[in-house]
């Protein structure tokens, strides 16, 4: 399994980069979002890679966090949503936007992405609901892990938010999940409240959310 390439770009299409890694080189799919923030040809990159194995075909897919690709393998597992169909998401969202848009039970925000229907869409939040909170609260250690580990000679495409951004809400997530709250509840408060600030902003601000009305 080819998990992470580092290299050089010699060239980048409308859907892929060619990775030139020690004179081999790799044709590697990515969303219209990683392909911009990609640096020019000849410049060192670095994608963590999803390799798509069938008996007719073997397709790289590159991210540019391990926190995007583990999005990548959950939206894959939905039923309808092909590889081509959950990179247009992660493009048009970004992976935070997608834990966003489930939480919130936004299908409307899924259904933005080019080629995704309404139905589909709606599978995806229905279906992704109950796993999402699971991954969004590993997301500050799978940024940290995917900045970090990438050696300093090269360049890695531009996460979609700053790390600290996810990270806040992971942690405010984890918060309020050892508060009692379930995970399904905690998660659609802290993607309510992330603009609040840091994490300790996002924490009261998921509590006001959380508390009883009336």
């Amino acid at each position: 399994m080819i998990g992470k390439l580092t290299g050089r770009v010699d060239y980048k299409g409308t859907d892929h980069v060619l990775l030139d890694v020690s004179g081999v080189g790799y044709t590697v799919h990515c969303s219209d979002r990683t392909l911009a923030n990609l640096p020019a040809k000849g410049e060192a990159a670095a994608l963590y890679t999803e390799l798509l194995v069938r008996e007719d075909l073997l397709q790289l897919f590159g991210f540019t966090t391990v926190y995007e690709r583990e999005w990548h393998r959950l939206l894959i597992s939905v039923q309808g949503i092909g590889a081509k169909a959950s990179m247009a998401i992660l493009g048009t969202l970004g992976a935070d936007g997608v834990a966003r848009a489930i939480a919130l039970g936004d299908a409307g925000a899924i259904k933005a992405a080019p080629g995704v229907g309404p139905k589909i869409a709606a599978r995806v939040v229905n279906e992704l609901k109950d796993k999402a909170p699971g991954l969004m609260a590993t997301g500050a250690d799978t940024l940290v892990e995917a900045v970090g580990d990438v050696p300093a000679a090269a360049s890695v495409a531009k996460p979609q938010a700053a790390p600290s951004a996810p990270g806040g809400q992971a942690e405010a997530l984890s918060a309020l999940t050892n508060l009692g709250y379930a995970p399904v509840d905690a998660a659609r408060a802290v993607a309510e409240a992330a603009d609040a600030g840091d994490t300790g902003a996002i924490i009261k601000a998921a509590l006001q959310l959380l508390a009883p009305k009336g």
